[in-house]
């Protein structure tokens, strides 16, 4: 019986290649990983030894190939790492044979695939990404908000979601109490989590550090304060411990030993101050309060938030003390969107782009 024939009637089983290149991929891809294998797909999936990716692996359960690391904030040996992964990734895609590779922004899956002739499909939310020289995605998918892919959208090769990233998955978790008892806060205490700027990335400015030193010499002057502060890495962390050891010491800044889950982080802190974007729009989509200092160009999602007053832009010392308000936030009096078609909207694409492959 020929293959056609065998499978007529019925839809083909897909087998789509998912690379977690840095930690907020993993719960991005959770629900969406979830949704494709209910729809009968299979899942490869591989992941990059960065910031948190590996923990938060383990935290969830996922069985995953890592392959490769960070290569710190040097731009050649950024460019060398992401070469050298794409060579390791590329026996794995032979081997697996996938039928779609999917990323958000993964210049090594995206190497390793159109070497391999698998189509790739990538995902943007920061318009001013750099680009991979000669290598391009099939398709692009990003938020309604973002307009930089014209020439996409001219092939028909551009997907847009409603909402945010972020809407995919920030309400599947909303736990308040544990978080607080894993951390060892205090309920009465107001808790103020604060993720530091990305200094190794390409778009990093020194503007940041000097915003995020403000930032907590102003809550540090609160006594009902606690700032649980999220380094990047391991080496942020240890320079972070020496330059504030007494406040860490006295409990007034919470460094977590493990991984822990942000969005139930996020849920039982009463604002949310980042030099990121990803933790940013994850507060803005819970509506908790939260304020960017991040100084690197500003993407239309964090503009459009920006606008609306879900995200307050901090830019210059001025701001700190001006903007931020240090108060409680009770989740009863938080607005956010309960429901977001994202999830389905983005299911949707890969789903259909796949099937079209195989035809």
């Amino acid at each position: 019986m020929k293959d056609s024939e065998k499978h007529k009637g019925s839809p083909l089983k897909k087998k789509i290649w998912i690379d977690l290149d840095n930690s907020p991929h993993v719960p991005f891809f959770l629900p969406i990983m979830e949704e494709l294998r209910k729809r009968g797909h299979e899942i490869m999936l591989t992941g990059r030894n960065s910031y948190q990716v590996c923990e938060l692996l383990e935290l969830n359960h996922l069985s995953c190939k890592v392959v490769g690391g960070h290569w710190g904030k040097n731009w050649f040996l950024k460019v060398l790492g992401t070469c050298l992964r794409s060579l390791r990734l590329m026996p794995i895609a032979f081997k697996e044979k996938p039928d779609l590779a999917v990323s958000h922004g993964s210049r090594a899956q995206l190497i390793a695939g159109k070497t391999l002739g698998i189509p790739v499909v990538v995902m943007y939310d920061y318009e001013f990404v750099a680009s991979v020289g000669a290598f391009r995605p099939d398709w692009v998918f990003v938020p309604q908000y973002l307009s930089s892919f014209g020439e996409y959208e001219a092939q028909k090769k551009l997907l847009k979601y409603p909402g945010l990233k972020e809407d995919v998955y920030v309400r599947r978790s909303r736990a308040a109490t544990s978080v607080k008892d894993q951390l060892g806060v205090s309920p009465n205490d107001l808790v103020v989590t604060v993720r530091p700027p990305a200094s190794e990335a390409h778009y990093h400015n020194a503007e940041s550090e000097t915003l995020f030193d403000s930032v907590l010499h102003l809550l540090l002057d609160r006594q009902e304060v606690t700032v649980v502060l999220l380094p990047r890495n391991e080496r942020q962390a240890k320079g972070l411990r020496q330059a504030w050891a007494t406040a860490i010491a006295n409990r007034r800044i919470v460094i977590p030993e493990h991984a822990v889950d942000g969005l139930d982080l996020i849920w039982a802190s009463d604002l949310v101050v980042s030099g990121g974007g990803t933790m940013n729009r994850e507060a803005a989509s819970l509506g908790v309060p939260v304020y960017s200092i991040f100084r690197g160009r500003i993407g239309a999602v964090d503009q459009h938030l920006a606008e609306e007053g879900r995200l307050i832009l901090i830019e210059c010392v001025e701001d700190v003390r001006t903007k931020i308000k240090i108060e409680r936030s009770h989740p009863a009096s938080r607005n956010s969107i309960n429901q977001s078609p994202a999830l389905e909207t983005i299911v949707n694409g890969i789903t259909s782009i796949v099937e079209r492959q195989c035809l």
